[in-house]
């Protein structure tokens, strides 16, 4: 606020609009950067944090392994694992198809060290870590429980906590990283509105992390395809997230055949419908946008062919004309001619892009992010008017809200309920807590019933207070904040006396402010 107050509250916006004119905070530069995934192609990401399956093709040969040696070290391990599974199997001396148990810490570490191990202070357990050798040390956090490993992690210089998230696997690590990320760069960040932007888009359209492959492509997918165009044009996010490997994915158009396609005749498989039909209710006209269920068959035709190369190697957007149903189609009325190949998804974007009822319902769903859950519709309306007159300008409809009477309205003031994450990160900065990592956050978010990147429909977390108007939702924010208050989530710090100034949960000073 005191920012605002300096600079000015029109100048403020104006530089959020524009966050490419705000340098961005060191602090948070210095705490994302052990994150290596975040800067991987999908690629280079299923090669150094790789899945079961891809360490199975590496030992038979058919994979290179990571030239890293600490991610080496962390497939080697993975590969031990997988070839003990197997041979105990293959001889069925073990009924269950665990992997074999690490040896116990007894047996790795004399008395004394095992007591600090167990009993000692935070440092002197990091102390007596940091004295054992790397190969002692990959043992010691395989037979760790995971309370004992977590006492380690919070005393942990960054580049040991990410050895210690190893030992759960490395495909887990990037998940870990994006979760990590999206909070830090929540409550750390300069560029506030292009955040709060880059997760309301990502719901918009919503990808599911934990559908297979997806596990490894919406890092590529949240980072190119989302948080560059936030502020562009509509029409270019659109394109963006279609031709992404992870909404391919996650709504099955990857393998969606055209029927009289080469592919389609041979009738290995046939058309996909989601994908077409969540790009008209959700992504763009809505649910009452005018089109009809012909017009979803019409799009998904269109978009046959759409496809990914060698998902789980180089996992690119690609177009295979063997797949693509090039006969003519009819959508929203306008003719597509045959013989268009992938031009036929690009025409449809564009009018999907250009259409009226895009503008109403794109307009509507900001007005209710910003605004309140039913805006009023004349802030609507005038919003809807301006991204038709602008292309579908992004900055220029959020620019004709922010302008608006209604967005400074009595009415709009405190009319909206945060969503767990927006709660977590404003409280965390409005105390100015520190945080050193987010792994507790994280638990707090699955408590409040939004854990990140993992709803599973399509639509995304709703935008609607309602959403989050329970009495269950409730407790556990009150108890999220006397967690926070009283210094009980794990790797976040809050001087409670500063930020109180003095005034303990719980009395009636504490209430009435």
């Amino acid at each position: 606020m005191q920012h605002v107050q300096a600079l000015g509250l029109k100048k403020w916006i104006d530089l959020q609009l524009h966050p490419e004119r705000i340098p961005e905070n060191p602090v948070l530069e210095t705490k994302l950067r052990p994150l290596d995934t975040l800067g991987m192609s999908t690629a280079q990401m299923l090669q150094s944090y790789s899945s079961p399956a891809q360490v199975k093709a590496m030992v038979a040969g058919k994979l290179p392994f990571p030239e890293d040696p600490d991610k080496r070290m962390m497939v080697d391990r993975l590969a031990a694992r997988i070839q003990a599974k197997a041979a105990r199997l293959q001889s069925k001396t073990d009924q269950d198809s665990s992997p074999a148990p690490a040896p116990g810490l007894a047996a790795l570490l004399p008395p004394e060290q095992l007591r600090v191990l167990r009993a000692g202070a935070p440092q002197q357990k990091l102390d007596l870590f940091s004295s054992l050798s790397p190969d002692r040390q990959d043992q010691v956090l395989e037979s760790m429980g995971q309370g004992m490993r977590m006492q380690l992690f919070a005393a942990a210089p960054p580049s040991l906590r990410r050895r210690i998230q190893s030992t759960n696997g490395p495909q887990a690590m990037v998940a870990q990283d994006l979760m990590e990320a999206k909070l830090l760069r929540a409550v750390y960040s300069n560029r506030q509105l292009q955040e709060v932007l880059a997760d309301f888009w990502y719901n918009h359209f919503n990808v599911f992390i934990d559908k297979g492959d997806d596990r490894y492509l919406v890092t590529a997918y949240e980072r190119d395809a989302i948080h560059p165009h936030v502020l562009g044009k509509f029409e270019d996010l659109l394109r963006a997230t279609a031709q992404s490997p992870a909404m391919l994915f996650y709504l099955d158009n990857w393998e969606s055949v055209g029927a009289q396609s080469p592919a389609g005749i041979r009738r290995q498989r046939g058309l996909n419908e989601n994908y077409g039909r969540e790009l008209l209710e959700l992504h763009t006209l809505g649910v009452d946008g005018g089109y009809t269920q012909k017009d979803v068959t019409e799009v998904a035709r269109c978009f046959t062919g759409w496809t990914i190369r060698q998902p789980q190697r180089a996992a690119e957007f690609e177009f295979n004309p063997r797949m693509h149903d090039d006969g003519e189609k009819t959508v929203l009325g306008v003719r597509i001619p045959a013989g268009g190949g992938i031009d036929d998804g690009f025409q449809v974007l564009h009018l999907l892009a250009h259409h009226p009822s895009t503008a109403r319902f794109i307009s509507r769903k900001l007005a209710m992010r910003f605004v309140a859950d039913d805006p009023p519709a004349t802030l609507v309306n005038r919003m809807a008017a301006t991204f038709l007159k602008k292309d579908g300008d992004l900055r220029a409809v959020l620019k004709t809200m922010f302008d608006s009477p209604e967005f400074w309205s009595r009415g709009a003031y405190r009319s909206k309920i945060k969503s767990p994450l927006e709660m977590v990160a404003s409280s965390l900065r409005a105390l100015n807590a520190q945080v050193d990592f987010t792994s507790g956050l994280n638990n707090q978010l699955n408590q409040l019933g939004e854990p990140l990147y993992r709803k599973a429909e399509p639509t995304g977390y709703s935008n609607s207070s309602q959403e989050w108007l329970n009495s269950a939702g409730l407790l556990a924010r009150m108890n999220f904040s006397v967690a926070l208050a009283n210094n009980k989530v794990p790797g976040v710090k809050v001087d409670s006396a500063q930020s109180s100034q003095g005034v303990t949960l719980g009395s009636p000073d504490f209430q009435k402010k």
